[in-house]
C-alpha cells in the first residue's frame, strides 16, 4: 500500500507545480506586474523563464518518477524563495497576517513532502524502476 501512496502522493503534488507552469505561461504579464508588487523588477523575464523550466522539468520528474529526488529539488528551489517572498506574513498588516500565515505553514507543508520526496524516492511505481526492471542480465 506504501507503493500506492507514494504514487498518489508524486501526483499530487505534481499536479499542483504544473498548473503553476499552466497558470504563469498564459498570464505571464498578469506575473510579471505580481513580480513588480513584491519588489522584484530586475531580470523578471529571467526569474520567470527559470522558474518555469524549474517547474515543468520538476513537476515531470516527480510525475512519472524518473529521478524524483532531483525534481523534488528543482521544485524546493522555486517553493522556498516563493514562500517567503510572497507569504511575508510578518510584513503583513494585522487584517492579512492570519491568512497568509496559513498560506506560509501550507508552502512550509508542501516543502516537507518534496523533502520526503527527496529522501526516500519515488517508489515501487516510477519509470526508474521500470527501467531498471527491463535492463537485460550482461
Amino acid at each position: 500500500m506504501k507503493d500506492v501512496y507514494d504514487l498518489l502522493g508524486r501526483i499530487f503534488i505534481s499536479i499542483l507545480f504544473l498548473y503553476e507552469v499552466l497558470d504563469t505561461f498564459f498570464f505571464y504579464s498578469n506575473t510579471k506586474s505580481t513580480l513588480s508588487f513584491y519588489g522584484i523588477t530586475w531580470g523578471q523575464d529571467f526569474i520567470l523563464i527559470t522558474g518555469l523550466i524549474c517547474l515543468t522539468i520538476g513537476g515531470i520528474l516527480v510525475l512519472i518518477g524518473y529521478y524524483a529526488n532531483i525534481g523534488a529539488f528543482l521544485l524546493l528551489l522555486y517553493c522556498l524563495p516563493y514562500t517567503i517572498i510572497v507569504y511575508s506574513f510578518w510584513n503583513d498588516p494585522i487584517e492579512k497576517q492570519q491568512l497568509s500565515s496559513l498560506n506560509f505553514m501550507k508552502n512550509l507543508a508542501i516543502c516537507g513532502g518534496l523533502l520526503v520526496l527527496m529522501a526516500n524516492g519515488s517508489g515501487k511505481y516510477s519509470i526508474r524502476r521500470l527501467i531498471h526492471n527491463l535492463r537485460l542480465p550482461e
